[in-house]
Formats: structure tokens, sequence, C-alpha cells
């Protein structure tokens, strides 16, 4: 019971703090996309009683954050603590939400029809614009959120195909116990302990040929690490899909 008392709090503070910023977005959008305003998200995890352990740190040169994605969490993270006007790539359908759909329309995410053959191509186009602006792109190349546990989703090629053809610098981050910090279905809440790891940024041409693939081996290793010093209490059999 307790955790789904603490889920719907936290499912609370998220909407009525993400809210209140799109509503002072309006007036600061101009201000580096909000960029001052947008870093008030870090406020959702002191007022949930979240401790975050940080591993490593930001490469402010890196141009290409890839990062596993577990649950509105990891976002509110990178939002609040990055000191860099950060730009996401998400699904278009997103920013048609009802109100909500501001917070990625007044910063101008890239927002990109995953139904459209023509997807990619806006993609690059758009990144292109952006990292011009001086903004680094963030994406998750699971494409939605995982399953939580010892998993990954297989990764999509988005984040492959903009590391190439833009030539660029990839930061590999990775969030530990988000989806256990908050659960959108079902609402619950049964960790208050995250973890995030920032892991040597690299150009596609230092892995060589299967980059890609070397890239994913990486951040699933590093996960299952630091997972399990994080649950040390979970069953050491749990599933998972080392091989992704």
């Amino acid at each position: 019971m307790l955790k789904k008392i603490r889920g719907y709090y936290a499912a609370l503070s998220i909407a009525l703090g993400l809210g209140f910023i799109i509503l002072v977005m309006f007036f600061f959008k101009k201000q580096n996309n909000a960029r001052k305003i947008r870093k008030w998200c870090r406020a959702f995890f002191p007022a949930n009683h979240i401790k975050i352990d940080k591993f490593g740190d930001y490469d402010l040169s890196a141009t290409l954050y890839v990062c596993n994605h577990q649950s509105a969490t990891d976002i509110i993270y990178l939002e609040g603590y990055h000191p860099l006007n950060i730009c996401w790539v998400a699904k278009k359908e997103l920013g048609e939400l009802p109100f909500y759909g501001y917070a990625l329309k007044i910063p101008e995410m890239i927002l990109i029809d995953r139904d459209d053959s023509r997807g990619l191509v806006q993609l690059l186009k758009e990144a292109k614009e952006k990292l011009a602006q001086g903004r680094p792109i963030v994406i998750f190349p699971e494409g939605t959120r995982g399953p939580g546990g010892k998993k990954f989703l297989p990764f999509k090629p988005g984040a492959k195909i903009l590391a190439e053809k833009l030539k660029l610098k990839v930061q590999p981050i990775v969030f530990i116990n988000m989806r256990k910090i908050f659960n959108g279905k079902p609402i619950e809440c049964t960790s208050r302990h995250g973890a995030v790891i920032f892991l040597p940024s690299f150009y596609p041409s230092d892995l060589g040929e299967g980059w890609y693939d070397k890239l994913k081996e990486n951040m699933f290793a590093t996960y299952c690490e630091y997972y399990d010093k994080l649950n040390p209490n979970e069953d050491s059999n749990i599933e998972s899909n080392a091989k992704i």
C-alpha cells in the first residue's frame, strides 16, 4: 500500500510541478529555450525524498547523449541537472498531449513521427539545426521506456545514424532504478534510491565497425553491475537479457 501512496504522490508532484514550469516557460521561452526554468525539475527529487548517486560526470564537449530509458524520472534528472541547453528527441505524439505537450514544444525539442518514412531525414535536419545553436542532442536508443529489472529493449537505429552521419561525439549515460523510483504503469514507488553513471565519451570511428553493438553491450554491462549493487537483496536469478 505504501508503495502506491508514494507512487501517487510522485505522480502528483510531476503533474503539478511540470504544469507550473510550463506556465512559467511561456514568459521565458526566448531566453535560451527557458533553460533556467526547465532546471526547476530538480525539485522533484528532494520533494520525494529521493537519493540519486552520481558516478562520473558530464562531458560538456559531447554532442550526443545516449541514455537508457525507464521512467519520467530519467528525463526529469537530465532536465534538472545537465549544465547545457540540451535538446531531446521525442515521439511526435508526446508533443500533441493536451497542455503537457508544451513541455516539448516551448523549448523546441525534436519531435519525430515514427510512422513517417521521412522521419530519419527530419531527425538529421533538425539535429543539425539544434547543434548549430549549441544544443547537444539527447536520445533514448530504446525508443520507449524499458521494462525495468535487468533488461534493456533493443536499440533502434536513430542514435547510430545521428552519430555516424553528423560525426558526433557520444557520451553514454546509464540510469539505474528510475522505474523503481516512479513507475507509471502501475503507479507505484518501490525505491527512493537510484543512480546515474556517466561513461567515457567517444567518436564512432574510435570503436570501429560494430561500435553500436559494443555501445549496447557496455551500457548493459554497466547497468547490471550497478543494479546489483543498488539492489543487493533482490533475487540474483532475476531474468536478464545480457545478449540484448
